[in-house]
């Protein structure tokens, strides 16, 4: 990680922008001006544009000027170069909390909480649970909670009804009774066609946010990785979800392969699939004919209360370089507004983290458009995202591997690929200290 970061350092003038164009601000005619980096897909720049219109019209002393992060591999790799550079915006919007501890440790971003309404502000919108989720190991707050893209389990109603599967499964065993009955060879060629499910099985680290992460939130009760910066597995939910998995694929619930020729989900090839809203927008536009529903993560069958899941979160940050971080907040403030939050609904469909979503009337008529997306404003509050800890991606390669070993190819049990992926954290961890 550490040579990887002195290369990102090396390239810094990859990302094509000024001091000036990137966060530097400036006073003309004393006039404040904020440079404000939003994602660069086409619906957050075009809810950005809005936003930052208005804010302009409202604040003629405090003129925000947008400009989409630039494009490169990840937005991580642009803000890491751009803070080794100090090049940075003043305000940023798609902040993934696993990259936050690279950004404090270089001195790159504001604590939020030295702010005397910040209290008032984050508390007013956010629930406390989620707010204390988000907290930095040093006690303070860099983050200002935005938005967050649950994932959850889409089931195919139709295959479920043909398959005589009369209720959707919410425990590890319903799972596997429905799996029996859905999981055959439609055309008698003695080749498995329909699955219960499926997952991308390489060893790439992100794609364990959709299977081994979130199963392991639902399943420990919304614990994530680290207790005070420090690596604290919980031993007991993972082997559960390793050993769900591992059911899974040895009796052939589960494919082992990656599939080349479309998303089976939306060809009607398997009958759950573990995703986040965007997920709705693409089968309304490519697949009008799948009829579906979205219910929680399955869990082990001893499970009580609510069912965490991983929420796909980018929050906002305001940068050390800025020279009027006073201003700044204040606009920060400004992009989490109730009306701006129907917004992001409206346009990128994406779930803003606030508590009043389905009992505050501004949202109402959405809703009454948008009757799926209940299902995750209802799974909203209950999200975690991933620590803010250093050497994440690497954790989570580690993660990956123990995974297929464990549950794709039954080369480890349960309990053994949990024990190794818990030293093996340890071990990257204490390495890069």
């Amino acid at each position: 990680m550490k040579t990887y970061f002195f290369f990102l350092c090396a390239s810094i003038i990859s990302i094509g922008c000024s001091e000036k164009d990137a966060g530097e601000t400036a006073i003309s005619n004393d006039v404040v001006t904020l440079t404000y980096w939003p994602a660069p897909n086409p619906q957050e720049v075009q809810l950005a544009n809005a936003i930052v219109q208005e804010w302009n019209r409202l604040h003629p002393n405090i003129q925000v000027k947008m400009q989409p992060i630039p494009v490169s591999q990840s937005t991580e790799e642009v803000l890491l170069a751009a803070i080794a550079g100090k090049t940075t915006p003043d305000v940023c919007s798609n902040i993934w909390p696993g990259a936050l501890a690279e950004f404090t440790r270089l001195g790159g971003l504001v604590a939020l909480d030295q702010f005397s309404d910040f209290d008032s502000a984050i508390m007013s919108r956010t629930p406390k649970d989620v707010v204390e989720s988000l907290r930095d190991p040093s006690g303070h707050f860099y983050q200002m909670p935005w938005k967050t893209n649950p994932v959850m389990m889409f089931y195919n109603k139709r295959l479920f009804e043909e398959s005589g599967v009369a209720s959707v499964p919410r425990t590890y065993s319903e799972f596997f009774t429905a799996a029996k009955k859905i999981t055959k060879d439609t055309d008698g060629n003695g080749q498995i066609d329909v699955w219960m499910g499926e997952r991308d099985i390489r060893p790439i680290w992100w794609q364990r946010w959709f299977d081994y992460y979130c199963f392991y939130i639902a399943a420990s009760h919304g614990k994530t990785f680290f207790v005070n910066g420090e690596p604290n597995l919980d031993q007991d939910a993972s082997s559960e979800v390793l050993e769900f998995f591992k059911t899974c694929y040895a009796e052939n619930y589960f494919p082992h392969t990656f599939f080349q020729g479309g998303d089976p989900f939306l060809l009607e090839r398997k009958a759950t699939n573990f995703a986040g809203p965007w997920q709705i927008p693409t089968l309304r536009t490519l697949a009008p004919h799948v009829r579906y529903g979205v219910v929680p993560i399955p869990v082990p069958d001893d499970h009580q209360g609510p069912v965490y899941t991983y929420g796909d979160y980018k929050n906002i940050a305001i940068f050390s370089t800025t020279k009027h971080p006073k201003e700044a907040w204040e606009f920060v403030k400004f992009l989490v507004k109730a009306k701006y939050d129907l917004m992001l609904l409206e346009i990128a469909n994406q779930i803003p983290i606030r508590g009043d979503l389905l009992t505050n009337p501004l949202f109402k008529e959405y809703f009454e458009k948008n009757p799926l997306m209940i299902e995750f404003a209802k799974q909203a509050i209950y999200t975690r995202s991933v620590d803010s800890a250093p050497d994440l991606k690497e954790i989570f390669d580690a993660i990956s591997q123990e995974y297929e070993a464990s549950a794709v190819y039954g080369k480890k049990s349960p309990r053994e690929a949990t024990e190794s992926a818990l030293k093996r954290m340890a071990m990257i961890v204490e390495w890069n200290k």
